[in-house]
């Protein structure tokens, strides 16, 4: 069996393995541009057919054939049905980019690599075998967690686009829409959409769902609809389940004062600048008691007020985009400083003691280097959530230790045999300290998308 799993063991496997995780958990979140787009499709297709070789030895020529065929069907329009039927279960993101056949190649650098690895002389001791094992399951986490999860873009406030329509779409193939019918127009009102992972759940990455929101809709429903040319003024009086709404439109697009009422009261009162909110908009119960002020620039809400019988309540900032930008610039700083204030003690501890040093057993130290990361990930993870930057699903879960453990593991081995520790309290210092470098890479990381 461990003759099988030797494959895995190889440099190049090893490197594609973790280029793959960290460029669908990291990268891509980072940069978001072609070339990390691209690099999953090529590092997955190569360890994609060796890992399955490994299962099925026998059926070598078979596994490169159909990784080849399924490659091609996950990329094209016919798989599109199927995704469907799995997404209530899996919620699979998936897009139709005809450019990624260009990874196929890597297939035959996949199947000469495999056919070149059993001349490699291995070890086949105890740890080696655990070593093959352990990637093989990371592995087949990779392939598991590498469609990105989609999310719910909802809306706080009222959102509608107008088009033109020859006929009425079908309202039971989108639960995310509400269709009214005016004429020749079509009011469509938006109740969601699905996006995927945003690197913060704010007003400013709502607004970059919506920017070309009434072309986006057209081309969903497509040949029934078309745009409303911008610059032609439109107001509607739509009849909804919450209420009563008054639009404006700018061509496709909410522009102008919005309101809504129920039962002959005005509950919403706001104004939409080309589908972005503007100014103040006002949110009254229906007997009139309580009511919410929230102030919007540039469709990013800045303050919320809340009123009862008139009398302030309370009084909320919110931050936009550019306050988080520069909070996380604070962060890194005071991370950095952490950092700095941890190798100091260090320093201190190893000039104070040198030339002793904390004398451990053999195996006591090999213990210590592989259960050490894991003490580093729930420091990293205990940081993260005193910055309130914690929002990891499952699979980041997974791929966050995995990634801190081939990380942070060759160093506690550097630590523990070459430089040695002086103190007991040595251990927790250097977990500390790679929990620190960790958060700084990924607040760095998101500063960089958010800037992006």
């Amino acid at each position: 069996m461990y003759d099988r799993l030797k494959s895995f063991l190889s440099p190049l496997f090893i490197f594609s393995l973790v280029l793959l995780i960290l460029n669908d958990f990291m990268l891509k979140a980072t940069f978001h541009n072609t070339l990390t787009g691209k690099l999953s499709d090529f590092c997955g297709l190569f360890i994609f057919p060796i890992f399955w070789s490994a299962v099925f030895p026998k059926r070598k020529l078979w596994v490169f054939v159909l990784s080849a065929i399924l490659f091609v069907f996950w990329k094209s329009e016919f798989a599109s049905g199927i995704i469907e039927l799995l997404n209530p279960i899996f919620n699979i993101q998936r897009v139709v980019d005809p450019t990624d056949l260009i990874a196929l190649p890597v297939l035959l650098l996949a199947w000469f690599h495999i056919n070149g690895t059993p001349h490699i002389t291995l070890n086949n001791s105890l740890s080696a075998r655990l070593s093959a094992w352990l990637i093989g399951l990371v592995a087949f986490f990779s392939f598991c967690a590498t469609s990105q999860q989609r999310y719910v873009q909802s809306f706080d406030q009222p959102q509608y686009v107008l088009l033109k329509a020859s006929a009425s779409p079908d309202a039971k193939l989108y639960d995310e829409f509400e269709f009214y019918r005016k004429d020749s127009l079509l009011v469509v009102q938006v109740k969601q959409l699905y996006i995927s992972r945003p690197v913060r759940d704010d007003d400013y990455n709502k607004n970059r769902s919506i920017k070309e929101l009434d072309k986006n809709i057209r081309d969903w429903i497509k040949d029934s609809v078309s745009l409303v040319p911008p610059g032609k003024i439109t107001s509607l009086t739509i009849a909804t389940a919450q209420g009563i709404d008054s639009l404006r439109f700018n061509g496709g697009r909410l522009d102008g004062r919005f309101s809504r009422t129920k039962d002959g009261k005005l509950i919403i009162e706001g104004f939409y600048k080309m589908g972005l909110e503007d100014s103040t908009w006002t949110f009254r119960d229906s007997i009139g008691t309580n009511a919410v002020l929230k102030t919007f620039v540039n469709g990013e809400g800045t303050s919320i007020k809340q009123f009862n019988r008139d009398k302030l309540v309370s009084n909320t900032s919110i931050n936009t985009r550019a306050h988080t930008i520069r909070n996380i610039y604070f962060q890194i700083g005071l991370l950095i400083l952490f950092v700095i204030g941890t190798i100091l003690v260090l320093v201190k501890n190893y000039r104070n003691t040198f030339p002793e040093h904390l004398i451990l057993k053999r195996r006591w130290k090999w213990l210590l280097c592989f259960i050490s990361p894991f003490l580093v990930w729930l420091a990293y993870v205990g940081i993260l959530i005193l910055l309130r930057d914690f929002s990891q699903d499952i699979f980041e879960k997974l791929a966050s230790i995995i990634l801190i453990f081939m990380a942070t593991c060759p160093l506690m081995f550097v630590v523990v045999f070459w430089i040695r520790l002086r103190k007991e309290m040595d251990i927790f210092l250097y977990c500390l300290l790679f929990a620190l470098l960790c958060s700084i890479l990924t607040s760095s990381g998101t500063l960089i998308a958010l800037s992006n």
